[in-house]
């Protein structure tokens, strides 16, 4: 009798979990189990910075600017940041960028493999608290300064409204209301969205709100790239409702981002009529 093709773990019924799986399996694939060198490695890897997020009335908007840092040295100009977990939500990470891209292709993939061993989707909640757990799993890296620091945001089918979740570095997790922010220029960028935010906000003024404040932190915060003209490079935006996530375009993106500008060009905070 032949050896079956794949090992018999593969083929038994087991968890929902494709982490907990991974982990039994091949702990060595893991971006928690990863080798690191001595001393603070931080300082040799890449790091992503601003995330903004903000819901309006029929769902949230999540945009992340493009630049990642290297100490005082820009690394990458055209980095993306923010990623659809799922149909209905998205995350968008801070912090350390190679490790922070592993995590979340490694929730991508916790999602998908939920939805199918089980027959349904995760509830908003169950998916906020994945990654959680996902986050609590890289304490340790996090602890010789590899930290990742994800904004996870999406629409709630059940309670038909978008929410945002926001983590620490031990896999804590909070719930946040109308807006926030994560990674080096969040204080600024939340400082921005104070100003701009309206509970009645259609997706297009939503994500010209969030455009506006990651260009205030950007302002402000050398890790935080703004709307680069001379490169053509603008934020990654996606809008998720009850329909589902998309990406903006990268053209519609920067138009509204030159839209923005020009109103800077005349007032640094823009008139009011022109900020939408």
């Amino acid at each position: 009798m032949s050896e079956p093709r794949l090992p018999l773990a593969y083929l038994m019924p087991g968890s929902a979990s494709f982490s907990e799986f991974l982990a039994g399996q091949a702990p060595d694939l893991l971006p928690s189990r990863r080798a690191v060198p001595a001393g603070n490695a931080g300082d040799l890897a890449p790091h992503a910075t601003t995330i903004v997020a903000a819901t309006f009335p029929h769902g949230v908007v999540m945009a992340g600017d493009r630049r990642a840092t290297m100490g005082n040295i820009i690394a990458q100009r055209d980095i993306e940041k923010v990623f659809p977990a799922d149909e209905y939500s998205v995350v968008g990470i801070a912090g350390t960028a190679g490790l922070a891209v592993e995590m979340v292709r490694l929730f991508q993939t916790e999602l998908e493999h939920y939805e199918k061993i089980e027959g349904t989707t995760l509830s908003m909640d169950g998916k906020a608290n994945r990654l959680a757990a996902l986050i609590r799993a890289n304490l340790g890296l996090a602890m010789q300064g590899l930290a990742v620091v994800p904004l996870f945001a999406g629409f709630d089918l059940a309670a038909d409204q978008g929410r945002i979740f926001s983590y620490d570095v031990t896999g804590g997790r909070y719930e946040e209301q109308a807006f926030h922010s994560v990674g080096s220029g969040s204080l600024f960028a939340r400082g921005s969205l104070k100003k701009l935010y309206r509970e009645d906000f259609s997706a297009e003024e939503c994500v010209m709100a969030v455009i506006q404040a990651l260009y205030d932190a950007a302002d402000d915060d050398s890790a935080t790239g703004g709307p680069d003209l001379t490169r053509r490079i603008f934020p990654v935006v996606h809008v998720v409702t009850a329909e589902g996530g998309h990406r903006v375009p990268e053209a519609e993106v920067a138009e509204i981002a030159d839209r923005m500008l020009a109103s800077r060009m005349q007032r640094p905070d823009g008139p009011a009529a022109a900020l939408i």
